[in-house]
């Protein structure tokens, strides 16, 4: 299972935890409620850990793109017809700002990474 899946079930467990707590908690069922609080203390734990873990991953992807030679932005033209752009430019790396390797890198426009000059 990959981090963004495992996040969604993490938070899933832990929502339902909540409602489970609240429901509890109108009860006034003291076990059941330490019970789901230690649930959720370890799932959101756990969250936070895989959080981390995605910010590194992102943080290292970025440092990667960043490291090759040349960059530009991209024009509406090249964008618009960018299986040929891929083709005539070897090793060619586009990044939109609103994916999440844009947002890491804070790029405002869609921009292409390349080895070479293009």
């Amino acid at each position: 299972m990959n981090l963004k899946q495992e996040l969604q079930t993490l938070n899933d467990k832990a929502e339902k935890f909540r409602r489970k707590l609240a429901a509890a908690e109108a009860r006034e069922d003291k076990a059941v409620i330490m019970q789901f609080k230690k649930e959720i203390a370890t799932v959101t734990k756990r969250i936070a850990s895989l959080k981390n873990q995605q910010s590194r991953l992102l943080n290292k992807q970025g440092q990667d793109i960043k490291g090759l030679k040349f960059s530009r932005e991209l024009t509406k033209a090249e964008q618009a017809d960018m299986g040929k752009l891929k083709k005539s430019v070897k090793g060619l790396v586009v990044v939109h700002p609103m994916t999440a390797v844009g947002r890491e890198m804070n790029i405002k426009v869609v921009t292409g990474f390349a080895p070479a000059k293009f």
